[in-house]
């Protein structure tokens, strides 16, 4: 039951990803081949592997992360504070950066990570960037042996789901029907790319990265029956 867990001990999370290089062109030989047969099935005929080269950072193999966002609570007596921050910049940076708190503030076994779609695309995709960069996985990370009651994750969308695996639920969707403020009021998913490779505003993805975060923290509360964070409770730092 998610009620009798201690918000404290979770690190809620999301991740805002681009395509390695900002051209296709950009790309060797080899590579530019291996997308090609990669993204076949996605665009079929209506694009070529240039074309659809924009979507390229849904791939780790083909993208790379420009943030990550996360966030947590705290508690003093009867004051809740959700606290957000981003790692950004050069990845291998961001990610041993970011290995560094979980193992300094959420390694031990009661710390879960959460976030939306995660165990589909955020945790794997960190997972795969790290050990592209010949980084160490993280225990939270290393899935490798595990049983799946011991894997550390939790995902708001698969909460949502109930059991149901027929159907893909959005962060928009969820946030509307659950009466939570859109954190898609400025840019979404398919405008990180231009926003960082031709506007250069890593400021506006880290904006949108930790609405997003904040917005699975949200969710979560929601699942649990809990009242939604206040504006006076979110702090970025």
């Amino acid at each position: 039951m998610i009620t009798k867990l201690n918000l404290e001990n979770i690190l809620f999370l999301d991740i805002e990803t681009v395509p390695e290089t900002q051209h296709f062109s950009d790309l060797d030989k080899t590579k530019q081949d291996l997308w090609d047969a990669k993204s076949r099935y996605q665009r079929k005929e209506e694009f070529t592997a240039e074309e659809f080269y924009d979507r390229a950072g849904i791939w780790a193999e083909f993208g790379k992360i420009v943030c990550i966002s996360v966030g947590y609570f705290t508690f003093q007596g009867d004051t809740r504070l959700f606290r957000t921050t981003s790692f950004y910049g050069e990845e291998r940076k961001l990610l041993i950066d970011f290995k560094n708190l979980l193992i300094s503030h959420f390694s031990q076994a009661k710390h879960l990570l959460c976030a939306h779609n995660g165990k589909e695309f955020d945790f794997p995709y960190i997972a795969r960037r790290m050990i592209i960069h010949t980084i160490e996985l993280p225990y939270k990370l290393n899935l490798f042996g595990k049983k799946p009651w011991e894997i550390p994750h939790l995902d708001t969308m698969e909460l949502w789901k109930f059991g149901d695996y027929k159907t893909y639920t959005s962060l928009k969707l969820m946030t509307n029907v659950l009466g939570i403020p859109s954190p898609k009021d400025d840019i979404d998913g398919s405008e990180v790319y231009k926003t960082y490779y031709e506007d250069n505003d890593i400021n506006r993805i880290i904006i949108y990265c930790e609405k997003d975060t904040i917005a699975v923290a949200q969710i979560f509360l929601r699942l649990r029956g809990d009242s939604i964070l206040t504006d006076d409770e979110i702090i970025h730092v």
